[in-house]
């Protein structure tokens, strides 16, 4: 006895094919969630920036944290980080995640201040983060910072940078000051949270009349790498600047990078260590993926959480 076999309806093959798309992206949420985002990384990258005859200097640059009481592995991760024995840490903000994080932050990186270090402030450091229709970031910041909570709870930044402080770091929220480290005289300038718009520019700290015929290095800090900040400094002769707020993307797309970087930065930009030309002056960016998440969307794809180990070499 002969059989006949019905071909498959093109309904059935639809709804598998839709079965397969579903369940593919239910498993890279799952795997953003609950695999990557705690997939931290250490990222290595090396600039020859320092005078002549200098030795190697090494700068651990910290961003976007985002803590969250309960949040171990991450506390534990941050405490390891202080056997990197970094000669200065550069922390650019956005450290908090909830109200009540502030005491496990500073236990977490307590290790880490008994190195120098600065840092300058991001919107979560000031506000805990409210949710945000996630489709706003492919608008534009200025329409995402209108699609949150209107009145959002405000965090105890006096208390975050007071513990700072204790520990020995530098405040350099609309600031600049010189610090000598190894022998080198580190010139910085920071600036508040361009994200909110509280940025204003102190220049360069001045101390002598001979102070520029020094050797010396400019450094300039900033949360939010918006092309209005990079252009100033950049300007203004900075050898260096550090950057975070991007999460690098936070979800990307494998070969293609990130899809949005939460400011006007271009998106090929938001994670990584490149030169910003303006005015015929070039200076290296650095801006960090971070190594947290926003609180509201906890996951990260094909963009690990990251600090970076800058090793600073003399100039040839």
């Amino acid at each position: 006895m002969s059989r006949t076999h019905s071909a498959p309806s093109r309904f059935s093959t639809a709804a598998a094919a839709a079965g397969l798309a579903v369940a593919a992206g239910a498993g890279a949420v799952a795997y953003g969630a609950f695999i990557e985002r705690h997939w931290f990384d250490i990222r290595d990258e090396s600039l020859a920036i320092l005078p002549p005859g200098s030795a190697p200097f090494t700068v651990l640059h910290l961003s976007d944290i985002h803590l969250s009481p309960g949040q171990g592995k991450k506390i534990r991760w941050l405490r390891e980080l202080a056997s990197l024995q970094p000669d200065l840490v550069v922390n650019t903000g956005d450290n908090l995640s909830h109200p009540e994080a502030i005491a496990p932050l500073l236990e977490a990186l307590g290790p880490l201040m008994d190195f120098p270090g600065v840092f300058v402030p991001g919107s979560n450091d000031y506000f805990a983060p409210s949710f945000k229709n996630p489709f706003a970031y492919f608008a534009g910041p200025s329409k995402l910072k209108t699609s949150g909570r209107h009145h959002p709870i405000p965090l105890d930044t006096d208390a975050l940078h007071a513990g700072f402080g204790l520990g020995g770091w530098v405040n350099l929220s609309n600031r600049a000051q010189s610090i000598p480290l190894k022998g080198i005289r580190f010139d910085f300038s920071g600036v508040d949270d361009p994200h909110l718009n509280r940025e204003r520019y102190a220049g360069w700290p001045r101390g002598s009349s001979t102070q520029d015929s020094a050797p010396h290095v400019k450094i300039a800090v900033a949360h939010a790498p918006y092309q209005r900040v990079l252009d100033h400094f950049t300007a203004d002769g900075a050898d260096l600047i550090l950057a975070g707020h991007t999460h690098g993307g936070q979800v990307c797309l494998p070969g293609y990078g990130a899809l949005v970087s939460n400011c006007d930065l271009p998106t090929w930009r938001a994670r990584g260590l490149n030169d910003w030309d303006t005015q015929g002056r070039t200076t290296p960016v650095n801006v960090s993926a971070g190594i947290g998440t926003a609180r509201t969307a906890p996951f990260r794809f094909a963009c690990r959480p990251e600090a970076v180990v800058l090793t600073l070499t003399a100039k040839s």
